[in-house]
């Protein structure tokens, strides 16, 4: 810890994946909300071209709230995890809140980073990280535990380009309306809807620009539910909110999300029944323990008419943007940002304690 006894906090940003700006903007409203009373920050951000860079605090914090206008700056190199680093008092980071949306942050790759160099971190483990992104693979344990998800079809890109007209002619078999999906991604990057047969291989196309992997999924109707969770022993769980997309693409697109000020309306609590909010409220905590998730994740639900639940996907490393659910939801649950925080970061220290107690080898007794 520094030499005041403050717990020293890295808080990892930017990173090099299509949602490295809405990065850049959970950073800061992570930096604002810590408790500088308990905890020193260590912003450190990871440019375009994978360059770790000690940020400054005064500039992130001055920076705009719009995606189109933010940038990890121009910095000296960031070695806190560099084996030299953590020998360092001088260096040393207690531990890491990654931030990184998306591609090698959210998907186990930043997690052990952590996990080899021996520091503790925020969210959820590299197993958890990386079912929870790859939206195959989740949809696929889903599927399996009983949980209802959409039907889909998982393409691969050599598939693709061998056999573009068959691989087509499957997915129209989901019928139309469908979604077509990169597979790791988030922040809706790469998501398109597809009326009609004629336009299923520009989207398919459009997604494999983000991944080698595309899920085709047929559309539910139904309203988007959401519902943020909070890691512990056991978890817990916010009242469920809805997302009323409001946007020209008529979904919760990227551009509905982070670019149109009225391209989506947050209801919260959303408007539900007593046994519909308590269901909802059960398959979002089943679904984090089904993907090994810890520390948080937001649960996105669709509720159709009918009254039936369908768990659409998991972030495990949600937005903390001034419009993202994950802190307005627990905000809504008396919660704020300085808690939420706060708690977040102790819980990763905590599951670090708790693993530094496993036996790593066989003690000459029982060998």
């Amino acid at each position: 810890m520094a030499n005041d006894g403050k717990i020293r906090v890295g808080i990892v940003f930017g990173g090099q994946s299509a949602e490295h700006e809405i990065s850049i903007l959970s950073a800061r409203n992570i930096l604002e909300a810590l408790d500088r009373t308990r905890f020193e920050p260590h912003l450190i951000g990871i440019d375009k071209q994978g360059r770790w860079l000690i940020q400054d605090e005064k500039v992130l914090l001055g920076s705009a709230r719009d995606p189109r206008q933010v940038e990890v700056k121009a910095g000296l190199p960031a070695e806190v995890l560099s084996p030299a680093a953590r020998q360092s008092t001088a260096s040393a980071i207690d531990v890491v809140f990654p931030i990184l949306h998306g591609t090698l942050g959210e998907d186990g790759a930043i997690q052990g980073l952590c996990e080899v160099a021996g520091i503790p971190y925020v969210g959820a483990g590299v197993l958890g990280s990386a079912i929870g992104m790859d939206k195959d693979v989740a949809k696929r344990l889903l599927r399996d535990a009983g949980i209802p998800v959409a039907t889909f079809q998982t393409i691969r890109r050599h598939q693709f380009d061998a056999h573009a007209l068959e691989v087509c002619e499957a997915a129209a078999t989901l019928g139309f309306p469908l979604f077509t999906k990169p597979a790791n991604a988030g922040s809706s990057v790469g998501v398109r809807k597809v009326s009609s047969a004629l336009d299923l291989p520009d989207a398919i196309r459009h997604a494999f620009e983000f991944d080698s992997k595309v899920i085709v999924e047929a559309a539910i109707v139904g309203r988007e539910i959401e519902l943020a969770v909070l890691g512990g022993n056991p978890p817990t769980v916010t009242l469920p909110g809805e997302i009323i997309v409001q946007h020209p693409d008529g979904f919760y697109s990227y551009d509905a999300k982070y670019l149109d000020a009225q391209g989506a309306r947050l209801e919260m609590p959303a408007r539900l029944s007593r046994d519909e909010s308590a269901r909802a409220q059960h398959l979002a905590l089943r679904t984090f323990e089904i993907l090994e998730c810890e520390g948080m994740a937001r649960v996105d639900l669709f509720l159709r008419a009918d009254g039936e639940l369908f768990v659409n996907e998991i972030n495990t490393i949600p937005g903390f943007t001034a419009i993202s659910m994950y802190p307005k939801l627990w905000a809504l649950s008396g919660v704020d940002a300085r808690q939420l925080v706060s708690r977040l970061i102790d819980l990763a220290l905590e599951r670090a304690q708790e693993r530094r107690k496993l036996t790593r080898s066989y003690p000459d007794s029982v060998k």
